[in-house]
């Protein structure tokens, strides 16, 4: 979890204070550092998922809510799809395999022994209001459609510059339960996208740390 915190420009990322930028998954442990609230791991959209989500109708993209450890996502979600109808194929292997490193990496960077597992399906506007969560930190992944919005501002108000994660790439945020020394002014805050008329359709990871392995807990805008 060591390591320097940078805040280095990139072409498709807009940096703002206490952001953190990385092209590779090491880089997910800045977000130990103080100065940091959050990473954004930059890379490339999985191709093999992207054709296949858009070949698909979303009525028939994957949906899920378990609370797992983390090495019982791939067999869960894999009993999960068969059961659901999501089509078997190597794209959907691709997915199940990205996720469940994604749920490996983020349990190791928390320390949690369970991961909350969401898969996400939006067409709304799930939440136009910049925010917050209400736990310690979440990792977001939007496979399609356009990523979590992030900007720099007082809670409760719009940041003057607003950044987007790209799609496939992954973000990791501290929220309001992370423990912080002093007062903030200014926090990272997050947003669902709005793409209600867009004719946009996102498909969604949400992943949270958990210490058992209850279901309930904050549900918030992606």
């Amino acid at each position: 979890m060591d390591g320097a915190f940078q805040e280095a420009p990139c072409k498709t990322l807009t940096p703002v204070q206490g952001l953190a930028i990385t092209d590779a998954p090491e880089g997910l442990g800045q977000l130990h550092h103080a100065a940091c609230a959050g990473v954004a791991w930059q890379r490339e959209p999985l191709p093999e998922i992207q054709a296949w989500l858009d070949d698909l109708s979303p009525a028939r993209w994957p949906r899920a809510r378990i609370v797992v450890p983390p090495l019982a996502v791939r067999t869960t979600l894999t009993e999960l799809f068969d059961a659901t109808g999501t089509p078997a194929g190597p794209e959907r292997d691709c997915l199940i395999d990205d996720i469940a490193a994604l749920a490996d990496m983020f349990a190791d960077l928390m320390a949690s022994p369970y991961v909350r597992v969401r898969m996400e399906v939006v067409d709304t506007n799930a939440c136009r209001l910049f925010h917050v969560d209400q736990l310690t930190a979440r990792m977001i992944c939007t496979y399609r459609g356009p990523g979590t919005e992030f900007g720099r501002a007082k809670r409760g108000q719009v940041p003057e510059v607003i950044g987007a994660v790209p799609t496939g790439s992954v973000y990791v945020m501290r929220g309001s339960l992370w423990p912080v020394v002093g007062a903030q002014e200014d926090v990272l805050l997050h947003r669902s996208p709005p793409v209600e008329g867009t004719g946009q359709t996102r498909f969604v990871l949400v992943l949270d740390g958990m210490q058992e392995a209850q279901e309930d807990g904050p549900q918030e805008c992606i």
